[in-house]
């Protein structure tokens, strides 16, 4: 029962920081699984089941919002489930070697590093900038679905770790339109990726479960948070998201799985510090506006 509860809990921070970021949760839980010991297939597969839930929360409590750009996310979505179909043999041929507790951790660091810094360098764009960008993009918008289709059933990940970066600095979004439209175009994807994992491996779906109720409410406390913090504040958190799981898993290569642990779990818990004290902040400057 009580490591029931620790799966809740870890699924309500994660599931706080996938409504805020749009990136679907398992970008953070497959490496944490992974460190905890769990393997990579497992943790993939378990992911993309869990990224599921937090998905379709992000999503509703995004429509709600209206930062849902529904053609782009769509055409994402179909590039991204056409992909998928390629990602799967390629984890299982890994897994047949042994090859996937070296090969999938520093696939991670590499797209960590390049996304981390594209994030920190790129200059957000007008809204008519990013309107006039749509308009001729479509084969940037179909690359973007098709190269995180791969990386999300690759890795376990939603994809939105790849799509949101991607929106704000090839496409110019702003990142609550980035992070609206990533969402729907990862639930679709995931539940495809997950499809191809679950006749193969074996899942405990307590666990999952347990991960999932933490989800479905921390999704929706995620989202509304995005509204608060200005677009800048976004970008440099998501960067430093990326940049303590690439240091975690740095780690994990070279078996120092609790530093690396410790590394993420205290970023994390930083960034769930800093959301609650600027939401309560906000919330008293709106009752002595009123």
């Amino acid at each position: 029962m009580q490591d029931l509860l620790i799966y809740v809990i870890l699924g309500l921070c994660i599931g706080v920081m996938s409504g805020f970021f749009g990136i679907g949760g398992g970008f953070i839980l497959t490496p944490t699984l992974i460190l905890m010991g769990f393997s990579p297939i497992i943790a993939i597969a378990t992911s993309l089941l869990y990224t599921v839930a937090t998905s379709l929360s992000g999503v509703v409590a995004h429509f709600r919002l209206k930062h849902i750009k529904w053609e782009n996310s769509i055409i994402i979505g179909i590039s991204g489930i056409i992909a998928t179909q390629f990602a799967h043999p390629f984890v299982i041929f890994l897994g047949q070697y042994n090859l996937e507790n070296t090969v999938i951790p520093l696939m991670y660091i590499v797209l960590i590093l390049y996304f981390s810094i594209s994030i920190l360098v790129s200059k957000p764009a007008s809204k008519e900038q990013a309107i006039s960008k749509t308009n001729y993009s479509y084969l940037k918008i179909v690359l973007i679905g098709l190269f995180a289709g791969f990386i999300s059933t690759a890795l376990g990940v939603g994809g939105g770790f790849i799509i949101v970066p991607l929106l704000m600095g090839v496409l110019g979004f702003q990142p609550k339109y980035a992070v609206g439209t990533s969402l729907l175009s990862v639930l679709m994807i995931v539940m495809v990726g997950f499809t191809t994992y679950a006749s193969t491996v074996q899942l405990d779906y307590g666990v999952i479960g347990s991960l999932i109720v933490g989800a479905l409410i921390g999704g929706q406390l995620g989202a509304r948070v995005t509204n608060v913090y200005e677009d800048k504040q976004v970008r440099h958190f998501l960067a430093g998201l990326y940049i303590a799981t690439g240091v975690s898993l740095t780690f994990k290569l070279f078996h120092l799985d609790f530093i690396g642990m410790l590394i993420l779990f205290t970023y994390c818990l930083y960034m769930l510090i800093h959301f609650l004290l600027h939401s309560l902040k906000d919330r008293l400057k709106e009752k002595e506006v009123g």
